[in-house]
C-alpha cells in the first residue's frame, strides 16, 4: 500500500502560474482555493473562497484544520483589473493586501498549537522597489512603489509578511520577488506593450483582437528610454522555483528567506525588446504626450494598460539576483532554465500579426470603457 501524499493548499490555482504549477505537484493532494475552478484535468480538490471578504479567514482556517497541509503557497492577487473584472480599487485592495493579511492570520492560528504548515511562499513583485532605480536591487533595498496600484498593493502585502513571519511558529516563510513574467501563456503590461494587444474591454478591441491586429510600441523622444534595461523570469521557471522550495529538506537559518528572481544572463536594453517582439516603434514628445496617448487608449477601452504605469514604463529597474544563485547553489541553471533573452522571445511565439498605425487604434471615439 503506498505512502499517503502530504497535501498542500495553493491560493489562487486557477491564474497562469498557478496552471503552470500544477504538473509539479504530482506527489502532493493539491487543494486549489480561487473565485473560478481552474481550467484543467489535473488531479486536484477545488474550493471556492473570495480572500477578499472577511469571513474567508474563518473558511481557510477550518480547511487548514481539515486537511492538515503541510505547506501553502498564496498566488492570489489581483494584476489587471480590467482582464480579471476588479475594477473597484477599494476591491482590489481587499483582495490583495487585506486578503494576504487573512491567509497568514489563518496560519498563525492553525501553527498556533500544532506546527501544521512548515512552508509560506508568497511571489512579491520586482515592482516594489519602484521605478527609476540607480542601482540594480538587492534583497535589502528599500520599498518604494508608487502610482500603479498593484505595484503599491504589492508593496503593502510584502510589508506584510515582512511583519508577520516571526508569528508563524514552526513555518519556513519564502518571499520571491520576481521580475516582469514570460512566455507564450504570461498576459501582462509589459508584455503587451511590447504585444500590441488591444486588451481593452471595448467591442472596438474585440474586433481588433479578432483581427489580429497589433497596436504599435510607443516610446517617448531621447536614447536613454532605448537603452533602459528590463529583466524577465519565465513563468515555467517560477513554477520549478515554487516546486524547488517545497522538495527543499534543508532547514532555513532564518524565519523568512527573501530572493530576487528573474532569467540568467544580462538585461536587455528596450531596443532589444522590440527588436524580438518585430514591434513597429512609434517615438512621442516626450512623457507628457506619451502620457496622454496611455490615457486616451485606456479611456477608450482599447488598451488595458492603465495610466498610472506610465513611472514603470518609461524607467530602468533591474535586479541582482545573485542570492538566488547562491540559494538554488548546483540546480540554479535545473531551475532557471530561460535565459532572460529566451524567455521574452517565448512570449511571442505564435504572435506575428504586423502592427498596426496608431490613427487606426485612434478612429473610434464611441469605445466605452
Amino acid at each position: 500500500m503506498g505512502s499517503v501524499r502530504p497535501s498542500l493548499i495553493v491560493t489562487g490555482i486557477a491564474g497562469n502560474l498557478g496552471l503552470r504549477l500544477l504538473p509539479q505537484l504530482a506527489d502532493y493532494q493539491v487543494i486549489g482555493i480561487d473565485l473560478s475552478p481552474p481550467q484543467t484535468d489535473l488531479p486536484l480538490r477545488f474550493v471556492r473562497m473570495d480572500l477578499g471578504l472577511e469571513e474567508s479567514c474563518r473558511e481557510l482556517l477550518l480547511l487548514l484544520r481539515e486537511v492538515r497541509p503541510v505547506a501553502l503557497i498564496h498566488l492570489a492577487f489581483v494584476l489587471d483589473p480590467v482582464r480579471m473584472g476588479v475594477l473597484d480599487l477599494d476591491r482590489m485592495w481587499q483582495i490583495n493586501v487585506v486578503g494576504t493579511a487573512r491567509v497568514m492570520e489563518a496560519l498563525t492560528e492553525a501553527n498556533r498549537e500544532d506546527s501544521m504548515v512548515a512552508k509560506f511562499i508568497f511571489p512579491s513583485s520586482v515592482s516594489v522597489y519602484g521605478p527609476g532605480l540607480a542601482q540594480a536591487a538587492t534583497e535589502d533595498t528599500p520599498l518604494a512603489a508608487h502610482t500603479l496600484p498593484y505595484a503599491v498593493h504589492k508593496m503593502e502585502a510584502d510589508k506584510v509578511v515582512q511583519q508577520r513571519a516571526p508569528a508563524l511558529r514552526g513555518c519556513s516563510v519564502y518571499m520571491l520577488r520576481p521580475h516582469i513574467f514570460a512566455g507564450a501563456s504570461v498576459e501582462n503590461y509589459m508584455l503587451g506593450a511590447f504585444r500590441g494587444t488591444p486588451n481593452g474591454p471595448s467591442a472596438r478591441a474585440t474586433r481588433m483582437r479578432e483581427q489580429g491586429k497589433r497596436l504599435p510600441c510607443l516610446l517617448p523622444y531621447g536614447t536613454q528610454y532605448l537603452e533602459h534595461q528590463l529583466q524577465f523570469v519565465h513563468v515555467d521557471d517560477m513554477a520549478r522555483l515554487l516546486a524547488h522550495i517545497l522538495h527543499k529538506e534543508e532547514p532555513e537559518s532564518q524565519r523568512l528567506t527573501v530572493l530576487n528572481v528573474a532569467g540568467r544572463g544580462e538585461p536587455l536594453s528596450i531596443a532589444r525588446c522590440i527588436e524580438l517582439a518585430q514591434a513597429k516603434l512609434i517615438r512621442v514628445p516626450g512623457k507628457w504626450t506619451f502620457s496622454a496617448v496611455l490615457e486616451v487608449l485606456w479611456k477608450l477601452g482599447i488598451s488595458a494598460i492603465p495610466p498610472e504605469a506610465l513611472p514603470y514604463m518609461v524607467s530602468e529597474y533591474i535586479m541582482d539576483t545573485g542570492k538566488l544563485q547562491i540559494f538554488l547553489g548546483p540546480e540554479y541553471e535545473h531551475v532557471i532554465q530561460y535565459t532572460i533573452a529566451d524567455a521574452l522571445a517565448d512570449s511571442f511565439a505564435a504572435r506575428t500579426a504586423p502592427p498596426i498605425p496608431l490613427s487606426a487604434a485612434d478612429e473610434s471615439h464611441t469605445a466605452t470603457h
